[in-house]
């Protein structure tokens, strides 16, 4: 047998393991940094500089400027100068305080360690420099930026002087550019040497530490996609250059050396984009922070001169161009640095602080540059400088990058186990697939909707979950769209979810939502918006839906009938027993009816006790015999409820739906004919065919509706006269009923009765009854005088409009505009309209009483009358209903109701008109019974207003030859006492 192998797990145990891990990371961590840091210390303080130059003397000088001698026309020459120089005092240094005059001046050197030295001119501000033996005025060499011969060379960030004798005097003259010092600076040549090494180290140390700092923070900008790093990526090498400048290594850049046409124009511009750049740094971090303090102002007026001073920089010579910097860097600098002791005093952010602080040694080091150069303090350079302020303030931003970042850091990470927690705890599942279906990724909801174990990324399929024809659908729909909805079920079909998907990066990322509960509430509601709660079957939005989709099939010539049932005193079963027993009456009702009913063939509930049955592809033969079925299953046998039993029959109005027939106008329609069938002369059911006479009545109400809605309503309408005759007097006076007609599309004229009808459903009564109104006014005052007879004209109001304060008020206008005339207008209320709203009724009597109008009470009787109200209503006429009037001789029971209205209305003062009299025995009874005045076929029918004016009386129209002796005869024996006023 072999061995079993043996692993080095065997020999170590894991806490050995994890005690070595912790001991290395802690060395590399902790130990290691702290140790450099410790070496750094040790070497900076206590060891000593490898470059440090060592033996440098400052001479002695004598010094004279050339603009101090009397004007000759030309310059001096060396022996001229060496001449004024020799009563000059010596002195160690000279400041030119910005004059560019040449420099004349002598030094004595001398011997260094035995041999001959080399003489340092260090000023950054030189321009050129020549110089000659004093005491033989031979040229010993001349330099300049852009070249050197001789004994003169160009050296750290001036010039060198290497004389072949030590003690030889030397006379120089030099020109200068800015605020320049002039020294001379004794070195033996390899101490020179150390130093010069020393100079560019140090400048190739701050250049290449700025360089790598602002590379650093414009990668993290790129990667980062903040703009406030490239500003300030930006504004380091800006720095860079105004520390080089400081240091005089402004000479050069990238170890190039920088053209001498170049140099002055290049530090002009330097320090006028590094003002910019740092206003524009300053203002992007704390904008928000000064925005309510009192430095916005200034900081705003900087802003606007940061355009000028750059044209400044570009335009201006650098002597003239150094002033205008101290000014306007003076006073951006004292309010920029009073702003950061305001942000710094109230902001305890970090980042803030360490910007504000890489701010403050900027400023400080601008101000002792600006100060030193503006009153010749040269010491204070060798504290502050831009030299060690470019690599402090660089340090400081660095360390506020670095805040920056650790700041990012913990937001980014916050943030994402914020997302992480966010994910974890979504009632909604979140889940990824690869192309294939594999579960990549899924939060802890997916796995509680999907159950089986949960999902397990990598391992676990979409297919496992659900069918395949889902998850071919799911991969399809996400590459053909970029968002995809999905309802789909588990394998099981217990459960329904809703996906959204998208595809990104060549993997779906999706939603889960478990939605089965809300599948069965939307298919409850469904089934509720489409069904009645209490018999289930379609309620009226459902049998529309049906009845639409029968509609359709009639395009293919299939027929469509539909039946409207009711059932017949179904109410007093819910009066009498209450409406549980109704409820449970009416759900067996339901079941008969389903029972008769097949093929497509439903049934909807409309109202309490009232069904629609849509019957598609059903002949009206067939539906005949379906309906005569329902109602005599309806009311063969009794329904019971508990220990009652009730009967109950029903009537249908069966119709024909004609092609392009609304479901309103089939279902008005059937309603009809349901009405019909209830009158009880038809065995509960009446059934209209496609061309029955009911259907175009019904197309003809619905045409007029249409018209009187249209603005142009009283189009087309007329006004007839009818006479009505005085009993009293016959043929004293001409009296008329206004009669409203109309005139349709095809020239025939429309009764009244259809007008009013379609005009109260339409809402337009009181338009019409406005019409008439004007109208008859108007013509009784266009014709007043041929109405001399003419007692009252009667004139007929809608209820509608009696209801109507629009119509109301218009009436008190019209009648004030006619009021001359107004006293002839007997207005006619319906006695079931005045005993509606009694107060309202009395209220308009009154008014337009006011205004001399007579008002009578139309179709008295008719109604269910209280004689009681008649004392509460001041009307002038009780018309009496032609109900009584047409067959008063063949019913005994009319005389005796005539008779006691007619001694009613005298008792209460009232004049009395009996309408619908059609014959002369009628008028003869009516007059014996003591009516007042008559209207009817029997005096005359309606006419036009021009042939009405053609009679002196009512009377004159009559030509029904019995009439006519008959009012002869009144006439004879009546007076005059049967006027109405």
């Amino acid at each position: 047998m072999s061995k079993p192998s043996l692993s080095l797990r065997t020999f170590i145990s894991r806490p050995a393991q994890r005690g070595l891990e912790w001991v290395l990371r802690a060395l590399s961590l902790y130990a290691l940094p702290i140790g450099i840091a410790l070496l750094s210390l040790i070497a900076l303080f206590v060891w000593d500089s490898h470059y440090v130059a060592r033996g440098d003397e400052r001479l002695a000088l004598r010094v004279m400027s050339e603009a101090g001698t009397p004007e000759t026309g030309a310059p001096l020459s060396p022996s001229s100068a060496l001449a004024r120089l020799q009563g000059q005092p010596l002195v160690t240094h000279l400041d030119t305080k910005l004059s560019e005059a040449p420099v004349w001046f002598t030094l004595a050197p001398h011997a260094v360690d035995g041999g001959v030295p080399v003489i340092e001119f260090p000023s950054r501000h030189a321009i050129d420099l020549a110089c000659w033996d004093a005491a033989t005025l031979l040229p010993l060499g001349k330099s300049s930026r852009s070249g050197s011969e001789g004994a003169l060379a160009p050296v750290k960030s001036g010039f060198t002087l290497s004389p072949e004798q030590a003690n030889a005097p030397v006379l120089c003259r030099g020109t200068f550019v800015g605020p320049a010092r002039l020294t001379a600076v004794q070195w033996s040549k390899d101490q020179l040497a150390r130093s010069v090494e020393q100079y560019h180290r140090k400048s190739g140390l701050l250049d290449g530490g700025m360089i790598v700092l602002t590379l650093f923070v414009l990668t993290t900008a790129l990667i980062n996609r903040q703009s406030l790093y490239v500003l300030f990526a930006g504004w380091l090498i800006l720095n860079l250059r105004v520390g080089a400048l400081s240091a005089g290594w402004d000479t050069q850049w990238l170890g190039q050396v920088v053209p001498a046409e170049w140099l002055l124009l290049s530090r002009s511009v330097t320090i006028a984009l590094y003002s910019v750049a740092t206003l524009t740094l300053y203002q992007t971090l704390f904008r928000k922070d000064l925005a309510r303090s009192r430095f916005v102002a200034p900081l705003q007026i900087m802003e606007w001169l940061c355009l000028p001073f750059l044209a400044a920089s570009v335009l201006l010579p650098y002597t003239t161009f150094l002033p205008v910097m101290w000014a306007v860097g003076g006073f951006g600098l004292l309010w920029m640095t009073m702003g950061l002791l305001s942000i710094m005093f109230h902001l305890h952010n970090r980042v803030a602080f360490w910007f504000a602080a890489s701010f403050a040694v900027t400023f400080v080091s601008g101000f002792a540059e600006v100060i030193s150069a503006a009153l010749g303090l040269r010491e204070l350079l060798g504290v502050i400088n831009s030299v060690t302020a470019a690599l402090a303030s660089s340090l400081l931003a660095a360390l506020a990058v670095a805040e920056q970042m650790r700041l990012e850091t913990e937001k980014r990470i916050a943030a994402q186990a914020e997302l992480r927690h966010a994910y974890e705890a979504m009632p909604v599942g979140l889940f990824t697939l690869d192309i294939y279906g594999q579960f990549l990724s899924a939060n802890p909801a997916v796995d509680k909707m999907l159950g089986m174990g949960g999902v397990t990324p990598g391992r676990t399929r979409f297919k496992q979950f659900f069918e395949e024809d889902v998850w071919r659908q799911l991969h399809d729909l996400v590459q053909a769209q970029p968002d995809v909805d999905l309802e789909i079920e588990n394998r099981e079909g217990t459960r329904r979810f809703l996906v959204r998907a998208t595809l990104a990066r060549n993997r779906i990322e999706g939603v889960l939502q478990d939605i089965t509960e809300q599948a069965k509430a939307t298919e409850q509601l469904r089934f509720m918006a489409n069904n009645d709660p209490l018999t289930k079957i379609y309620n009226r939005r459902g049998i529309e839906r049906m009845f639409d989709n029968a509609v359709v099939q009639m395009a293919s010539g299939k027929p469509l009938a539909l039946a409207y049932l009711d059932l017949d005193r179904f109410k007093l079963i819910n009066d009498l027993f209450g409406h549980s027993a109704g409820d449970e009456v009416l759900k067996q009702v339901c079941e008969r009816i389903a029972m008769m009913l097949g093929g497509g063939q439903t049934v909807g509930r409309v109202g309490g006790d009232e069904f629609v049955i849509v019957l598609p592809d059903t002949a009206i033969p067939l539906a005949q015999l379906i309906c005569r079925g329902i109602v005599e299953r309806i009311g063969a046998t009794p329904y019971r409820v508990g220990d009652k039993a009730f009967h109950v029959r029903g009537s249908i109005g069966l119709i024909e739906v004609s092609l392009g027939m609304q479901m309103k106008d089939a279902v008005s329609t059937a309603d009809r004919a349901c009405r019909e069938a209830k009158g009880g002369h038809s065995d509960g059911l009446v059934v209209y065919e496609r061309n029955a006479a009911a259907f175009h009545e019904r197309e003809a109400e619905l045409n007029l509706v249409a018209r009187l809605s249209a603005a142009d309503a009283t189009e087309g309408m007329f006004l007839e006269m009818q006479p009505i005759m005085s009993l009293k007097s016959p043929r004293a006076s001409l009296n008329f009923e206004v009669l409203l007609r109309m005139r349709d599309s095809d020239g025939q004229v429309v009764s009244a009765g259809p007008i009013i009808g379609a005009a109260e459903k339409s809402g337009r009564a009181g338009v019409i009854d406005r019409w008439v109104l004007a109208s008859t006014l108007a013509w009784i005052a266009q014709n007043i005088e041929s109405l001399k007879n003419t007692q009252f004209v009667c004139m007929n109001l809608s209820g509608a409009s009696l209801n109507d304060e629009r119509f109301v008020q218009d009436t008190f206008d019209i009648l004030a505009r006619y009021v001359h005339v107004a006293g002839r207008l007997c207005m006619e209320i319906t006695e079931s309209v005045a005993l509606h709203d009694l107060d309202n009724t009395r209220r308009f009597i009154d008014q337009v009483r006011s205004f001399g109008v007579k008002v009578a009470l139309d179709d008295f009787g008719a109604g269910y009358t209280s004689f009681s109200y008649l004392k509460e209503l001041p009307a002038d006429v009780l018309k009496i209903d032609g109900n009584f009037i047409v067959n008063i001789n063949a019913h005994p029971a009319n005389v005796a109701i005539v008779e006691a209205i007619v001694s009613l209305a005298v008792n209460l003062g009232m004049k009395t008109i009996a309408e619908w009299a059609e014959d002369a025995a009628t008028v003869q009874t009516l007059a014996d019974i003591g009516v007042d005045y008559v209207q009817g076929y029997a005096i005359a029918r309606s006419m036009a207003p021009e042939r009405l004016l053609t009679g002196v009386s009512s009377a004159a129209f009559i030509d029904n030859d019995d009439v006519a002796l008959l009012v002869r005869s009144l006439g004879n024996t009546k007076g005059m006492s049967g006027l109405l006023i």
